[in-house]
Order: structure tokens, then C-alpha cells, then sequence
């Protein structure tokens, strides 16, 4: 009964800040971010140097460990930006001649939404390209029976603000209004709906 009150009381709360602040859907996927970091999971093949070619995890500092070149740091870096710094310093160094390095991402770990509230399983999970609020509250398990899904509110930071947007779910699956993107770090929070 106390989960109850508090999700009623979270769910009041995001509610009355959606409509406070007057945020309208927007109507373009927000750009993705592509960078790497902590977590993400990708292969680095060198071509012609199997000894060299492997899986890697982005540490939670950043970095990941190379043959030859040790620590290299890898948050915030395209994948491509990192082949060209890798392949670099295996020239630079006199390792190889003329390097060919390719990244290929496997799981991108860093990239995470939350779907909080009257959903089945609520929790984080990892963002893949187009995810939207329909996809995230499928990934969730799906809504509760008590779910006020014309209710669900996702906030996000932009430039430091935090935007609150309703999410008129029923809609979106009527076809009525076009599913609501998200971006990495958004929350998806579903209140009760009141009786």
C-alpha cells in the first residue's frame, strides 16, 4: 500500500511538472549520440595481425588496454575516431606499416533509459538507435493494469534543464500521433491513473 501512495505521489508530482512547464512533443528524433563509453563492448580487427584483432569493454574510467600501445582512452570518441588514433600510434610507434584498423560496436552499454513506475519491470535499460516511449514500455514488460498511460511523462536534460513532456500513449498506438523518441539518459516514468 506504501509503494502505491509513493507512486501516486511521484505520479502527481511528474504530472503537474509536464503541464507546468508546457513542453510540447518534439516533432524530430533528437540526433543520437554515437560516442563511445563505460561498458560498450566492440571488436578492433587490424587487418592481417589476428594477434591484434580482439573484443574490448570501455572500462569504467574510459580507457581500454591495446597491445603494444597499453591504456588508450575511448569515452567520447567515435568508433571511427578511435581506429584512425589507434592505427596512428601503431605507425607512429613502428609497430606496423600502414595500419587498416576497423571497430565494429557490439553493445553499447553507456547509453541507458530508465522506465520507472507502472510498468511490469521497471528498471534501465540500453538505448538502440529510434528507440521510442512505445519500445521502452515494451522492453519494461509492458504497462500495468492500473497504468495511466496517457498520463506517462518523459523528462529530459537539455543544456542543463531539465524538460518534462506527457506522452499521450493510447494515441500513439491508435496511430493518431507519432511515437515520442528518446535519447540516452531520458526518464520514462508511468503514474497509476486515479480512480
Amino acid at each position: 500500500m506504501r509503494r502505491f501512495w509513493l507512486l501516486m505521489a511521484l505520479g502527481c508530482c511528474s504530472l503537474s511538472c509536464a503541464h507546468s512547464t508546457g513542453s510540447v512533443i518534439p516533432a524530430e528524433a533528437p540526433a543520437e549520440d554515437t560516442t563511445l563509453g563505460p561498458g560498450d563492448v566492440f571488436e578492433i580487427r587490424v587487418f592481417g595481425e589476428k594477434d591484434l584483432t580482439g573484443k574490448y569493454q570501455v572500462a569504467p574510467d574510459g580507457s581500454i588496454d591495446f597491445p603494444f600501445l597499453g591504456s588508450i582512452n575511448a569515452a567520447g570518441k567515435e568508433a571511427n575516431a578511435l581506429a584512425e588514433e589507434i592505427a596512428d600510434q601503431l605507425e607512429g610507434g613502428g609497430y606496423l606499416k600502414a595500419p587498416q584498423v576497423s571497430i565494429f560496436v557490439e553493445q553499447s552499454n553507456s547509453k541507458r533509459v530508465s522506465v520507472l513506475g507502472a510498468v511490469a519491470k521497471p528498471g534501465t535499460l540500453p538505448i538502440i538507435p529510434g528507440m521510442t516511449v512505445v519500445q521502452a514500455v515494451s522492453q519494461a514488460g509492458g504497462f500495468t493494469s492500473l497504468a495511466g498511460k496517457d498520463d506517462t511523462v518523459v523528462t529530459r536534460r537539455i543544456a542543463g534543464k531539465l524538460e518534462r513532456y506527457r506522452v499521450p500513449v493510447s494515441e500513439i498506438t491508435k496511430g493518431i500521433r507519432e511515437d515520442f523518441p528518446l535519447r540516452s539518459g531520458d526518464i520514462v516514468f508511468v503514474p497509476e491513473r486515479m480512480f
